[in-house]
């Protein structure tokens, strides 16, 4: 019912009939470049707020409410603040990598979200290979995270670094394997195919235990990805003061703490890609009113709204568990979630091979 598709392709016509070649083309990369950075800083901004909301509901209090209709303009005013910090220059740092690891960050998470479906024909980009970019993409951040440590020339970001590079090297292992699983229930990597083959039902509930097992490990090693407590130990305040950015201020301060909380959407938009239908409307076998009226609720809201739900539950990890010792941390990962992985995986094979799940 609510296809993006026509109105993308009168755009490219209205384009191509009104300019060259090389100019529709540049105006169309540019008005795609400047959409997708107006949603990437309007919902980081807002992803902070949800975050500092949540945080006060499981601790009893108010949270922001100064600013704005109960503080909804409060992050804004924090960007404000952090645009109009000074930045400091760290003595005997390595200028040109200190100064280009919060750009090597934040493109990482822009260019991941380009290729995400938010609704039939809303996509940047839809690769045949799209959950593979998005790992390698991702994958990229890291780099940025061990440029800033060494860079800052502070033993503080060293050992924060090395930290974030051990967590995020061994938890993917993990999260491409729950990934997997669900590249095997739909036969493809094309994202927009893997909806496709949900049509019928979402793949946490059709794929048997399996599928919901393969999505809590993606959960659990998607949330130790992005640094987040309970495996923030990269930026454990007790012990690294602010781990591997402890010596940057100001904008490029903001550029990290933006990028982790977009690090945070794309792992939750993935999961709701890949396990909960992305877009598609919830449906009750044989219940034909109740799923026509599921399907006059726009699918943006659908996607968003169990993107919102997936993100609740990241954050409901962090203020509620305790964060992890470094060797804990690593043994969660190598002990138990990468041997559950491998069984799962080949199970889900198994299941997939003669065809039982539903």
């Amino acid at each position: 019912m609510y296809d993006f598709a026509p109105f993308i392709d009168s755009y490219t016509s209205y384009l191509n009939a009104h300019f060259s070649p090389f100019w529709a083309g540049l105006i169309s990369m540019v008005s795609l470049g400047v959409a997708l950075l107006l949603f990437y800083a309007v919902l980081g901004l807002y992803l902070v707020y949800a975050e500092r909301k949540v945080c006060a509901q499981m601790q009893n209090r108010m949270g922001p409410n100064r600013v704005g209709p109960m503080g909804l303009f409060q992050t804004i005013a924090d960007l404000i603040k952090l645009l109009l910090k000074e930045l400091i220059y760290i003595r005997n740092a390595d200028s040109f990598l200190f100064n280009i690891a919060p750009f090597i960050v934040i493109v990482a998470s822009i260019m991941a979200i380009g290729s995400i479906p938010f609704a039939r024909g809303l996509q940047a980009v839809d690769l045949n290979i799209g959950v593979l970019y998005i790992l390698a993409i991702s994958s990229m951040g890291v780099i940025g995270v061990l440029i800033a440590g060494w860079a800052s020339n502070s033993k503080y970001s060293v050992i924060g670094a090395m930290r974030s590079g051990a967590q995020v090297i061994s938890y993917e292992l993990s999260v491409g394997l729950a990934l997997l699983c669900a590249i095997t229930f739909a036969g493809s990597m094309q994202l927009s195919e893997i909806i496709a083959s949900q049509q019928d039902g979402w793949w946490i509930f059709k794929g048997h235990i399996p599928a919901f097992v393969a999505f809590v490990i993606y959960l659990i090693a998607g949330t130790a990805e992005t640094n987040r407590g309970p495996f923030d130990l990269a930026e454990a305040e007790s012990e690294l003061t602010a781990g591997f950015h402890t010596e940057y201020s100001g904008i490029k301060f903001a550029f990290f703490f933006l990028a982790e909380y977009m690090n945070m959407f794309v792992i939750a938009a993935l999961a709701t890609t890949l396990f909960l239908g992305g877009w598609l409307p919830f449906h009750l076998y044989n219940f034909t009113a109740f799923n026509t009226v599921m399907d006059y609720i726009p699918p943006v809201f659908w996607f968003f709204g169990k993107t919102a739900f997936v993100i609740y539950v990241m954050m409901w990890f962090k203020w509620t568990f305790p964060r992890l010792r470094i060797d804990q941390l690593l043994a969660l990962e190598w002990k138990y979630l990468l041997p559950i992985s491998l069984l799962n995986l080949l199970l889900i094979s198994f299941l997939t091979l003669m065809q039982w799940h539903f």
